[in-house]
């Protein structure tokens, strides 16, 4: 498809060398190897020539979300003290805008962040390395395209003023509704706006289209007349959303990247046994009511340990992280929004999920 770059919004300094890949053999065992052929694969050290080192210092955590559905069980995290239990301290940090969480974590301001496949895959193709240990969840609707009264099918997209958060996720959605009929980016007319602004103008009537995801869904469909053209679940297992963290964490506080992911095991449970309480705190994270926010849950399909073993396995569709990776990649690079197919040896470690489900 012809396209446009990706914004300079990842190719920020990266600096210093890599740091090795390998934890050397300590009193403390790490986790296990990962056991998928497209996961992190940690040199093995030996008895002759590495000498035993102390277990890693515990540290904090930076860890960054931002609005979306699949990453305000973060909050519940924190407000619960999951995190206390897992065994682990974090300093969780909220961005408004998801951008500026990307930002932040490529300028290495962050430990770990919450993003999608295809802006992870991204940030990887410019040189940062990034890894993906945990998926979160999958966009089931809550990423819509949602439009005027004058316009019924994708087809009447042409020519039309579309507000977009250009190089995110909700971007790259577009491009595949486009796709589907046989359209590219340069029959519609892009404005480039952050997804709350770009609802905002939508819903005052400054555009004709938009590209939004919830929380900012509930705010463009303000619009009298408006409604949504097609979702992500149109697209099944497209848009899926992960806990990335940097190569470093891994290689100097792999306990810790493991205790962030118990967290999470935690969270899911804890939100089963108390569901008013978590979608009380989760909707006020989210700046909507308890009731709107609940019109979210379809919209977005959490992880379980037994999903995340799942989506972390070889497979031919959209269920499983390598099939996506290996189309999304390909659609970077066919977009234009990547000069270079990001990697994907080394973007996925999976010692950390193998160790929860054990």
């Amino acid at each position: 498809m012809k396209s446009r770059l990706l914004p300079q919004m990842i190719v920020l300094a990266i600096a210093g060398a890599l740091l090795s890949l390998a934890i050397a053999c300590s009193s403390s065992p790490t986790p296990a190897p990962a056991s998928n052929a497209l996961a992190a694969t940690p040199v093995q050290a030996t008895e002759a020539t590495t000498p035993p080192t102390e277990a890693p210092e515990a540290r904090t955590i930076k860890l960054g979300f931002s609005a979306w559905p699949g990453w305000f069980p973060w909050q519940v995290t924190e407000e619960a003290g999951l995190f206390e239990e897992a065994g682990v301290d974090v300093e969780l940090v909220w961005f408004e805008g998801y951008l500026d969480s990307i930002n932040a974590f490529a300028a290495g301001q962050l430990d770990a962040n919450s993003q999608t496949l295809n802006d992870t895959l991204a940030s990887i193709a410019v040189g940062d390395p990034q890894v993906i240990v945990l998926a979160n969840d999958n966009s089931t609707g809550n990423d819509q395209i949602i439009v005027d009264e004058s316009i019924q099918s994708i087809e009447e997209l042409a020519g039309r003023r579309i507000g977009v958060e250009v190089g995110v996720v909700d971007h790259f959605l577009l491009l595949l509704g486009l796709d589907s009929v046989g359209m590219t980016e340069s029959d519609v007319e892009i404005v480039p706006l952050e997804t709350g602004a770009a609802a905002a103008a939508f819903a005052a009537g400054q555009l004709d289209a938009v590209g939004v995801f919830a929380p900012f869904t509930t705010q463009a469909l303000k619009r009298e007349s408006s409604h949504v053209l097609f979702t992500s679940a149109d697209f099944p297992g497209s848009i899926p959303d992960h806990l990335v963290v940097s190569q470093e964490l891994i290689d100097e506080y792999p306990e810790g990247v493991q205790k962030l992911v118990d967290a999470w095991f935690l969270t899911i449970a804890y939100m089963a046994a108390n569901p008013e309480e978590t979608i009380a705190i989760r909707a006020e994270r989210a700046g909507v009511t308890p009731e709107e926010y609940g019109e979210y849950d379809a919209g977005t399909t959490l992880f379980s340990i037994d999903d995340n073993l799942a989506t972390f396995s070889e497979g031919s569709d959209y269920g499983s992280l390598y099939f996506a990776a290996q189309e999304i990649a390909d659609f970077l690079v066919a977009s234009e929004f990547v000069e270079t197919r990001p990697e994907l040896a080394g973007a996925f470690d999976t010692t950390f999920i193998d160790a929860a489900a054990r």
